[in-house]
């Protein structure tokens, strides 16, 4: 492993990866104690549209496919909220939707020649130097967002009619953590691919959920696992010549299964 951290795409590998971990453990740990892991999924898989838009046009494709994934989640944000009876239909619907617009656009790009494998399954291993200055900034944001707001997502993840009444802005909030929520996924497609996006953002959490005793102890612990999940991912596809992505997801569902078999803590929500 350390002659490979010599060259420069294990480098960036390394740090897309550490990256992507601190945000899957901050922004799992709130998809998976506010119970919005379908909705996290309906986000990722229709970004793929945004990718698809990119190449059609022309254009770079982390800035497309973000600002489509935003559109995505905004969209999913307000049908939960005003349409909660049919919440989970129209979710389904704008994550068929927007993988189909996706495969429709790559159809049409003339010369298209994309690994198309590389944003379902991820590429870890390709991430040039120039898109992680743009991940930094994007886990800076989120962290900041976060930060910021963390007393306002830690009433409403644990009694959201309790937060109202305190004059919580729960309605905002909730669009603001979908918006953190795709900024998140654009991040994590290229380290896992956007098939592969909802396990390593809901895995770590729910196996730190397990023994953390507050959001905050939730988030750091979750956020360690998934940097432990990545190395080992990366270190095994290196030497066994295999999809990183899949490498990364077989090591947290084994680590998963085994932490089954170990009795969990206390527990998180006492925190006040």
């Amino acid at each position: 492993m350390m002659e490979a951290l010599h060259m420069e795409f294990m480098q960036n590998a390394l740090m897309a990866g550490v990256l992507a971990s601190i945000i899957c453990g901050v922004i799992g740990t709130l998809v998976v104690v506010n119970r919005i892991v379908f909705i996290s999924g309906g986000i990722a898989h229709a970004s793929y549209g945004g990718v698809g838009l990119a190449f059609f046009l022309g254009l770079p494709v982390m800035p497309v496919t973000t600002v489509f994934a935003l559109a995505a989640a905004m969209v999913m944000a307000w049908v939960t909220l005003r349409r909660k009876e049919r919440a989970d239909t129209v979710v389904g619907v704008l994550w068929a939707a927007g993988m189909a617009l996706g495969i429709i656009l790559l159809d049409f790009t003339p010369g298209y020649n994309v690994d198309l494998m590389s944003y379902l399954f991820g590429s870890i291993l390709a991430v040039p130097r120039g898109d992680l200055w743009i991940i930094l900034a994007l886990t800076l944001v989120v962290m900041g967002l976060t930060l910021s707001c963390y007393r306002g997502f830690l009433v409403m993840s644990f009694d959201e009619e309790f937060a109202q009444a305190r004059g919580v802005p729960v309605t905002l909030l909730y669009f603001l953590l979908m918006g953190m929520i795709a900024l998140s996924v654009v991040m994590i497609i290229r380290v896992v691919g956007l098939i592969l996006v909802i396990a390593l953002l809901t895995i770590p959490p729910y196996m730190a959920e397990r023994w953390a005793r507050s959001l905050g102890g939730m988030m750091v612990t979750s956020s360690l696992l998934s940097v432990l999940f990545c190395v080992s991912g990366l270190w095994i596809s290196y030497y066994l010549d295999i999809t990183s992505g899949a490498a990364i997801i077989a090591v947290a569902a084994v680590c998963f299964f085994l932490s089954l078999l170990v009795p969990a803590g206390r527990g998180n929500g006492e925190e006040g």
